[in-house]
């Protein structure tokens, strides 16, 4: 059954917007698609909506330790050494990051995993501040957006994801994953422009919990 676009409070979920989007597969470990200037400017705007509305802003960072402990079975298939500390491209895209004056209302996580969820305050953070809807956006649209999804939806949450705003490994796997996030909610695919009028319908008033 279809769920209205936005239940309860929002907030949105920026999904490992690194500078490795914006470079070869060959110098970072994996392949994404074309594009990634239209969406960093599409981030930009949901960014823009979000603070004007007060909707909390989760900022992820996928890194993993030089010495590669932490990387487990992320290597057994087509992905390569990435986002590895200290490296090009595992930085947060410059303009995407965190606002240091709002910390109730921003926040800079680092993940070692696809999901947002594995071995971070993520869900902690979120029950505090009484989210209901997460809208993600970023990357990669079949690996850590997919991930992070199918775990929100396993815990109850309603989930968006904004389709012009998330990019694959390529095209076909963007695709596909989707339609598979599609399945899991109806609904689940909206745009940029939608979620932007959503969050000026939906100011949120201040406060933990609010």
């Amino acid at each position: 059954m279809q769920q209205p676009m936005i239940v309860g409070k929002p907030a949105l979920i920026v999904v490992d917007i690194q500078q490795a989007g914006a470079m070869p597969a060959e110098e970072v470990g994996i392949a994404h698609m074309d594009g990634i200037d239209d969406r960093v400017r599409r981030a930009e705007r949901l960014v823009a909506a979000a603070r004007d509305a007060g909707v909390p802003i989760v900022f992820f960072q996928e890194v993993h330790r030089p010495s590669g402990v932490d990387f487990g079975r992320e290597l057994d298939g087509a992905e390569g050494r990435h986002c590895v500390a200290g490296a090009p491209g595992t930085d947060l895209w410059p303009t995407l990051v965190p606002d240091p004056a709002a910390d109730d209302r921003e926040f800079h996580i680092v993940k070692r995993r696809y999901s947002g969820f594995i071995g971070t305050e993520f869900e902690i953070v979120l029950r505090g501040l009484g989210v209901q809807t997460l809208v993600l956006i970023g990357g990669l649209t079949d690996v850590c957006v997919h991930y992070t999804f199918a775990d929100a939806h396993q815990r109850d949450f309603y989930v968006r994801v904004v389709e012009d705003c998330v990019g694959g490994s390529s095209v076909a796997r963007h695709e596909a994953a989707l339609d598979a996030m599609e399945y899991l909610q109806s609904g689940a695919r909206r745009s940029t422009d939608e979620i932007v009028a959503a969050f000026e319908r939906a100011v949120i008033p201040a406060g933990v919990g609010a």
